[in-house]
């Protein structure tokens, strides 16, 4: 999975389960950070979301079930 997918993935889910707007997921979710599978073998991924405490809560949450399922993810080509 690229980075673009899951950035549209947890926006999807996002709006599906909290509602809200597009936009402001994807303004609060900020960029997704790849890191070197040579010092991230496990996990290469990382979020840094911004916004009140509930919707930081959110996408932390989601973050994290979506790590189990897709802990390595490349950049798009």
């Amino acid at each position: 999975m690229t980075v673009d997918q899951m950035t549209d993935l947890i926006v999807a889910r996002l709006l599906r389960d909290r509602g809200g707007q597009k936009h402001k997921w994807r303004k609060s979710l900020g960029p997704v950070r790849l890191y070197d599978r040579a010092t991230h073998p496990h996990c290469n991924w990382a979020l840094n979301p911004v916004g009140t405490a509930v919707e930081v809560e959110a996408i932390e949450q989601l973050a994290d079930e979506l790590r189990l399922a897709h802990p390595i993810l490349t950049h798009p080509r």
